[in-house]
């Protein structure tokens, strides 16, 4: 029997899940279970703990039919519960290191308490910290074993499920649970301590609670935050000393205006103000003040009865936050503000449901995803006209006859304005409003080795200089986020934190790689000028965030040279960096070709024998050829600590190394003379790396988002098993010498 049950609920949290459950696992103190809840969660919760239980059999998972809510789901897993003490966690937090060990300690020197109150810290997708406010009195209660009655102070200690341990049998004596009511914590968390013979409490910080920006019950702003009203009514009627209510009256004040400031709608707020008000002036104690001037100013402000003058009471501050905005809004130009009347008029035409606008790369043109999922539509859903947005240098590159407007022109606020659907694989340029009735489909442009979104903010190389607020502003403008593996879907949910929906599509752009056969291999390296018989080795260096400068991480001429007949090197540069003179100097004297302005980089994989790259997304595609991957990774410690990374490249680990190691030139060189980049070992690699990598690329990435989203076929076109994907030919397995047809490329 172990010594903590640490019981975790989990629904539509998967950008959260797998470091909260890593964080219990992870503890210093290993006597401990944890029951993992999958409340029917529509994401890929129940994929998350049933990939952790294989790992680690303290893992016992727990599958609900349908969704009940948090209470149900904590019920459920109290129920399978084994461990001497149950300790409740949430899905998006966080056990800080060290807990397990300290719990067992202080338990132990108390004679193991019935209920222990612990200490937590709130901290938001800034990475702001906020102290809980129990401190005090966690640290005041120092070793005593006491009653509520002894210390009625221990009930205003923030009422959740996940500040306390319970002895488990001292649980299922008692008959607790948290059944479906919402705000139910309220009701359990005071049971708990009044019925309670021995507390205990423990003034350290225990739990890092997450407090997300949407996606959860709390943050989704509707009528059922009534239900706190209700909570507090029957806890209070519960209550049988005045010591113990008046304990409660400031616990209940923080809430309530927590609640109607933040989580209700205008339909809502009326009735929630009225009835908070009457429960404030009615167990109101003599003489109790508030601590904060903001929480006494609400209170007052509710204590009035009547919504009017409540709104009247608050409207000081409602005042000085419009002109705020006010000020901020006359820093636009002159010209930017002209654009932004006309658009805010286009915004007032009816939505064009066949209008669908597309942008790549910061409007560089047609390309990426987006371009893919453009050329799926015309071909199932031909009544959908697709416009693309570029910019004035890049559209004379357009391919001929595609329908385009220019950043910041009048049609370009006029499609914006009226499109049903916007897709990109970045941001759109200028202040766009995403319309109710409109869908914006976010498809990336990789999966994430190097850090992303808000986890940026902790890297200055990096970060220095983002707009966190506005990064924020666009992913809640998101209604789609494509993703290609699972990895990238959990990173993704918790770096642009918002309520889109997580679409396990596969990347468009990689269905090229299932669909081209022999003869557009074969075109690809003519079009190149690749002799019959070479080895093409496409080499892809990413962007140094930290180098101003494109800087070859490579002796390029070197290790042409070390190489020596039978090879040639593509070099790709990244867009970043635009032309390089190196690279020009090199391919005129021979020793490379340089195809950094080649319009198609799917194109390039086809007629490549072999990808060498460092750190470039472009890996993960790659994958999925099923051709072999060489990592030279020089300066891996340098961009580890600018960037920061998710995984380790280097660990040799299976899923993390996609194949061959090399550090310099001549190893490098080594790998490719010697077989080494196509042996076992890097096999064994790959197909491991391709199967988390390449989980939903199967070539029908493009129609699942078109049917999806612009069609509304309900579900997704059903993946085809790794086993039976058929990639595109490696050059070196076709024999046939005879020309191909000239089949355009996408």
């Amino acid at each position: 029997m172990p010594r903590f049950s640490v019981v975790v609920p989990a629904h539509r949290a998967q950008g959260f899940l797998r470091p909260c459950l890593e964080s219990v696992l992870d503890q210093s103190f290993g006597d401990v279970e944890v029951i993992a809840v999958d409340d029917a969660s529509p994401d890929a919760c129940g994929a998350i703990i049933a990939d952790l239980a294989a790992a680690d059999p303290r893992v016992v998972p727990v599958r609900l039919d349908r969704t009940g809510g948090t209470g149900p789901a904590r019920d459920a897993g109290a129920a399978r519960a084994s461990g001497d003490y149950l300790v409740f966690l949430d899905a998006d937090d966080l056990m800080a290191p060290g807990t397990l060990a300290a719990l067992d300690t202080r338990l132990g020197r108390t004679g193991d308490p019935d209920v222990l109150l612990y200490d937590h810290e709130r901290f938001t997708v800034w990475e702001n910290v906020q102290e809980s406010g129990d401190g005090d009195f966690l640290a005041a209660a120092g070793e005593r074993v006491f009653t509520a009655a002894d210390l009625p102070d221990c009930l205003a200690c923030y009422p959740a499920a996940w500040n306390r341990a319970v002895r488990r049998d001292f649980w299922t004596s008692r008959a607790f649970s948290f059944g479906a009511a919402p705000y139910a914590d309220i009701a359990v968390a005071t049971r708990v301590l009044t019925a309670a013979p021995r507390i205990a409490c423990l003034d350290r910080v225990c739990v890092r609670w997450r407090k997300r920006r949407s996606g959860s019950v709390t943050t989704t702003r509707g009528a059922h935050h009534l239900a706190v009203l209700d909570r507090y009514t029957e806890v209070l009627a519960g209550l049988s000393g005045d010591a113990e209510r008046a304990a409660l009256y400031g616990q209940m004040a923080a809430v309530l205006m927590a609640v109607g400031e933040d989580r209700l709608t205008p339909q809502a707020a009326p009735d929630f103000v009225r009835r908070a008000g009457r429960l404030l002036t009615d167990h109101r104690p003599p003489g109790w003040t508030a601590p904060e001037p903001k929480e006494a100013r609400w209170v007052r402000a509710a204590g009035t009865g009547s919504y009017g003058r409540y709104r009247a009471a608050l409207g000081v501050r409602a005042l000085a936050t419009q002109v705020a905005k006010r000020l901020r809004s006359r820093k636009n130009g002159l010209a930017r503000a002209a654009y932004q009347r006309y658009y805010r008029l286009r915004l007032r035409r009816p939505l064009d449901p066949g209008l669908v606008v597309y942008a790549a790369y910061w409007n560089r043109g047609v390309s990426c995803n987006p371009a893919a999922i453009y050329r799926k539509a015309a071909e199932i859903a031909p009544h959908l006209r697709g416009v693309w947005v570029v910019n004035k240098r890049d559209r004379d590159a357009l391919p001929p006859g595609t329908e385009h407007v220019v950043v910041n022109s009048r049609r370009y606020w006029d499609v914006l304005a009226r499109a049903g659907h916007l897709v990109n694989n970045a941001n759109f340029t200028g202040n766009v409003v995403k319309r109710p009735g409109q869908t914006y489909v976010q498809t990336h442009h990789g999966t994430p080795l190097k850090h992303m979104g808000m986890d940026l903010r902790a890297r200055p190389a990096v970060g220095k200089g983002m707009s966190f607020g506005r990064l924020l502003d666009h992913a809640d403008q998101w209604d789609y986020s494509l993703v290609s593996n699972q990895h990238s879907a959990e990173v993704f949910d918790r770096v642009y934190p918002s309520g889109y929906r997580t679409l396990p599509s596969g990347y468009p752009r990689n269905d090229v790689f299932y669909a081209a056969g022999p003869d557009d291999v074969r075109r690809a390296r003519r079009s190149l000028g690749l002799a019959p018989g070479t080895t093409a080795i496409l080499y892809a260096p990413t962007h140094r965030d930290y180098q101003r400068e494109f800087v070859l991480p490579l002796d390029l001429e070197r290790l042409a040279r070390e190489l020596g007949p039978g090879y040639t090197l593509l070099v790709r540069a990244h867009y970043f960096y635009g032309q390089s003179p190196q690279l020009e100097e090199l391919h005129a004297a021979g020793a490379i070709v340089d195809v950094s302005g080649h319009a198609c980089v799917e194109e390039l994989c086809l007629a490549s024998d072999a990808l060498v790259t460092d750190f470039s997304s472009l890996m993960f595609d790659y994958a999925n050829l099923d051709r072999p991957i060489v990592v030279h990774a020089a300066d891996w410690a340098a961009y580890r600590a600018a960037r920061g990374v998710y995984f380790d490249l280097l660990s040799g680990r299976p899923g993390e190394t996609p194949g061959a190691v090399a550090h310099d030139e001549v190893s490098l060189a080594g790998v490719f003379r010697g077989g080494a980049w196509r042996g076992e070992a890097a096999g064994a690699l790959r197909a491991a790396f391709r199967e988390r990598f390449c989980g939903y690329d199967d070539g029908l990435a493009a129609e699942r988002v078109v049917r999806r989203v612009f069609l509304g076929e309900e579900g997704l076109v059903p993946y085809r098993p790794l086993a039976d994907r058929h990639p595109a030919p490696s050059p070196a397995s076709l024999t046939d010498p005879s020309p191909a047809p000239a089949v355009p490329m996408p």
